[in-house]
């Protein structure tokens, strides 16, 4: 009987989630999602992360530049008076934890997935929400060439931020502070990997709240990025990475000193 319950709750869920699939470009937020559509059409983007790389200089030369930026990044907004065009966060820990920190960011587009965190009673203001889609953690995730109907999950939310960059119609992508690296990992074979030289965030307050985090899987997140790579390749799209060191060597790097900074379109 036991069995027999569990099967039929599995078949309602996958119905369910079909049927809200289904009828999302329909709702508010997916017209919401759909108003995206290459609203940045030929311009260049930064994507901030929150690796030990980022400083507020470096912030504070983007006020010009369209930016994304992610979960704790309001660590640094005491500092800096530049602010993200675009704010995104998707790990459950951090949305449930940083709930009203986030709500009360003064960001006119946050974007969060309707169907994550598992509890999605949480509403924040100037939020935007899409579709989430999960694949096999072990092979390269699909890239999103419509994210009205859904978005892919990379295990990590700068694979998102690309994902809505292309969406927008950004054809240069710069990543900085993606530094693809922590004190403490695990892969794909289940294996921790502690290393004690490392820092994983740019600010000590956000060290410390670390264990409030997943131990994240580089390997699948380099398989995210390997993703936008190969999509970008072949729809004449730019990703290159500014980050000041770091680990990521999927895509070209370049100088973030040398980047002529000021928006503009490209080509």
């Amino acid at each position: 009987m036991k069995r027999l319950k569990k099967s039929i709750n599995s078949i309602v869920y996958k119905m369910n989630k079909a049927l809200n699939e289904l009828l999302f470009p329909y709702s508010d937020n997916g017209r919401q999602i759909k108003s995206l559509k290459n609203i940045h059409l030929n311009k260049r983007c930064f994507i901030i992360g929150n690796g030990p790389s980022l400083t507020t200089g470096d912030l504070s030369k983007l006020h010009n530049e369209i930016t994304f930026a992610f979960n704790r990044i309001y660590y640094l907004f005491n500092q800096t008076d530049w602010r993200p065009t675009y704010y995104c966060a998707e790990d459950d820990k951090t949305i449930t934890k940083s709930k009203e920190e986030i709500n009360n960011l003064n960001i006119k587009n946050k974007f969060f997935p309707i169907n994550f965190p598992r509890d999605n009673k949480i509403q924040f203001k100037n939020a935007k929400y899409y579709i989430f889609k999960f694949g096999d953690r072990n092979i390269e995730p699909k890239f999103s060439k419509d994210i009205v109907k859904g978005i892919y999950w990379g295990n990590t939310v700068a694979y998102t931020a690309i994902q809505l960059a292309v969406y927008m119609g950004i054809k240069e992508i710069y990543l900085l502070g993606v530094d693809h690296n922590f004190s403490k990992m695990i892969n794909d074979k289940g294996e921790i990997i502690i290393d004690e030289t490392a820092k994983d965030y740019f600010t000590n307050e956000y060290n410390n709240d670390k264990n409030d985090l997943y131990i994240p899987n580089v390997d699948i997140s380099t398989r995210a990025f390997l993703a936008a790579k190969n999509y970008a390749d072949k729809h004449n799209i730019k990703i290159y990475n500014a980050t000041r060191g770091g680990k990521l060597e999927v895509f070209e790097r370049v100088n973030f000193d040398n980047i002529e900074l000021g928006e503009r379109l490209i080509g």
